[in-house]
């Protein structure tokens, strides 16, 4: 059965995630595996090559220097783009 034909069914907001983003974001990163979305290679955060300044970072798949995360502060606060990405691992601790 697909959620659009349980009438039961009922979607929850993002704040429902709360739970499950700060036990990702708590986590050291650098150790969390990226997945290229340009040529698929995966590896660790850590491992990508970083391009950056005062402002904030640009970092590039090792295997083909697509970029592949974009993080920028401004006097707002934190943005984190990954649209260069196809998936972030973090392994759970222990």
């Amino acid at each position: 059965m697909s959620m659009n034909e349980d009438a039961d069914y009922q979607p929850l907001d993002g704040n429902a995630a709360a739970g499950l983003l700060r036990e990702l974001f708590a986590l050291e990163m650098t150790q969390a595996e990226v997945t290229c979305g340009s040529c698929g290679a995966v590896g660790a955060v850590g491992a990508a090559r970083l391009y950056g300044g005062p402002m904030g970072a640009i970092l590039r798949c090792v295997n083909c220097e697509a970029v592949v995360v974009r993080l920028v502060r401004t006097p707002a606060g934190l943005w984190l783009e990954m649209q260069g990405a196809r998936r972030l691992f973090v392994r759970s601790p222990g």
